[in-house]
């Protein structure tokens, strides 16, 4: 995969080496309920993707037909979750790292070096660097944004149907005012991150603090 020039000036000469690249990003770090997914992507420079950008500006259905085609052209791509009670364990920073290093780690072929959107790294045996907003810079990135965000808008349609009373169909788990209300009304459910201060503050009216 070619890097843009700017930021090979950015990276330094070893980065213009020969050798395979996986970008890397995550989806799901602001929900109150729900795993965080991570995705790590190698593209194959002859089946070039059209249209790969930051999955957030790009419609629902555009992310649905990207998805199927970068699991069709990429070289390897994986992705990987961190669960509701490591969230709460390590905190989401942490666990959205690990859910990284398990897509690079759980990629079908090894990669010489990764680039991850952001500006933290996980650990791993090989070079990394952090590109804040690469998922708008690094179409490996950008794919891996996709993967991972169309992965888990599909889990929230699961966790809807497991948990019909909060609506994870339609906010995804983030923090509206109907999943709010939805909190308030039925309690927290298995899927909640109990360390989120919502639910914590729900948990404390609702359940007198009870995990």
């Amino acid at each position: 995969m070619r890097l843009p020039k700017s930021l090979l000036e950015r990276l330094g000469s070893d980065w213009d080496r020969p050798g395979l690249v996986a970008g890397v990003d995550e989806a799901g770090r602001g929900p109150l309920a729900g795993p965080v997914v991570a995705a790590a992507v190698i593209l194959d420079d002859r089946q070039p993707i059209a249209g790969l950008a930051d999955s957030k500006v790009l419609s629902p259905r555009r992310r649905e037909l990207l998805f199927d085609e970068i699991r069709a052209k990429a070289l390897a791509c994986c992705i990987a979750e961190a669960s509701v009670e490591e969230i709460d364990r390590l905190n989401i920073l942490q666990a959205s790292l690990l859910a990284m290093r398990r897509a690079v780690e759980g990629l079908r072929l090894v990669p010489r070096r990764v680039l991850v959107d952001g500006n933290q790294l996980p650990t791993l045996n090989m070079p990394a660097a952090a590109i804040v907003s690469g998922d708008a810079k690094v179409p490996s990135i950008s794919a891996a944004s996709i993967l991972a965000k169309v992965y888990r808008d599909r889990l929230c349609l699961v966790l809807d149907r497991d948990f019909p009373d909060y609506g994870f169909a339609a906010h995804k788990g983030y923090p509206t005012s109907a999943h709010l209300a939805a909190l308030r009304q039925h309690g927290a459910c298995p899927v909640h991150r109990r360390s989120y201060a919502p639910v914590r503050a729900v948990l404390v009216a609702v359940d007198g603090g009870a995990p």
